[in-house]
């Protein structure tokens, strides 16, 4: 008789929190609740008699039996992944599933899709704007596009774009009585807010798109940074800031178009070159599928293209 094996469920959950030691970015990767993870974790473990995870400061620990089955773990997820996508058949070899952020993807990478599809017709190209970070040795998203995401060195990445961050406003209230000249000026109006402090990738990022920390890296920490508008979401920010209500800190890549159409202007010379930027990633086995292959080339070649283009 064969040796009973407890829920696949349950053998997931405890392998993405063995990856990440935390089960809030297992229960992003997995797209269900830390609370779901951690009951799912328990399962294995009174099914297998004997704890497999442990507390260690704020973070987790696995413990000797935890370690021990791991790895193989690991590996009978991988190789469980490869066997469905040979079920799916040859027509899954033209289906190409991208992580990407939904700001960057809605300004830039899908009004430029066409030309991919173009060059590439027999593609299908699925956008997955979740804000989880995915692994890319598991599941089916074969290629990211990330922002300020540190990848392991098992992936290959490419830098597409270095970011720089400046206020940006709609020409009105730029150019209104009394116009905004100086960053002085920015005690007379609304500052627009992006809280982005909930978002699992927001670790690197957050202190560009924070106001008090901007203002003190181009030398103006002394400026009020309180008042105003928050949003949850870049778009909404984006749509406030172009309908006047305030002033937002940009992203040059992601704004690069309103910007060149003269909805949203620059009213200070002041900018912030960051030390991240948007990189798009890939596992190493997927570049070994013709249609990965062409995306990645596709998108590094339109990231290159000059402005406007």
């Amino acid at each position: 008789m064969s040796e009973w094996i407890p829920s696949l469920n349950a053998l997931r959950a405890f392998e993405a929190v063995a990856r990440h030691l935390s089960y809030r970015k297992a229960a992003d990767e997995l797209r269900v609740t830390p609370a779901a993870v951690k009951q799912l974790v328990s399962k294995l473990e009174s099914a297998v008699g004997a704890p497999l995870v442990r507390r260690k400061g704020r973070g987790l620990e696995l413990t000797t039996r935890g370690e021990r089955g791991q790895d193989d773990l690991s590996t009978a997820m991988s190789l469980l992944q490869r066997s469905v996508r040979k079920f799916r058949g040859p027509s899954a070899e033209n289906r190409l599933f991208v992580s990407v952020e939904a700001s960057f993807a809605s300004a830039w990478l899908v009004p430029k899709l066409e030309g991919f599809r173009a060059r590439h017709p027999e593609v299908t190209v699925l956008i997955d704007s979740n804000q989880s970070i995915v692994d890319l040795g598991q599941g089916d998203i074969d290629v990211a596009i990330r922002y300020g995401v540190e990848s392991p060195g098992d992936l290959i990445v490419h830098r597409l774009f270095e970011d720089e961050i400046f206020p940006v406003c709609s020409p009105a209230l730029a150019h209104g009585s009394p116009a905004l000249e100086t960053l002085s000026d920015l005690a007379q109006v609304s500052l627009i807010h992006w809280d982005i402090s909930q978002l699992s990738w927001a670790t690197a990022t957050s202190r560009w798109f924070n106001w008090e920390s901007w203002l003190k890296a181009v030398g103006a920490s002394h400026l009020m940074t309180k008042q105003g508008l928050i949003f949850s979401e870049y778009g909404q920010a984006v749509q406030a800031a172009i309908a006047g209500q305030g002033v937002m800190l940009a992203s040059w890549p992601i704004l690069r178009e309103p910007i060149d159409a003269g909805v949203l202007v620059a009213p200070f010379p002041e900018r912030v070159t960051t030390d991240i930027g948007y990189e798009l990633v890939t596992a190493p086995e997927t570049m070994d599928r013709p249609e990965v292959a062409a995306f990645v080339d596709w998108v590094l070649e339109t990231a290159r293209m000059p402005q406007g283009a």
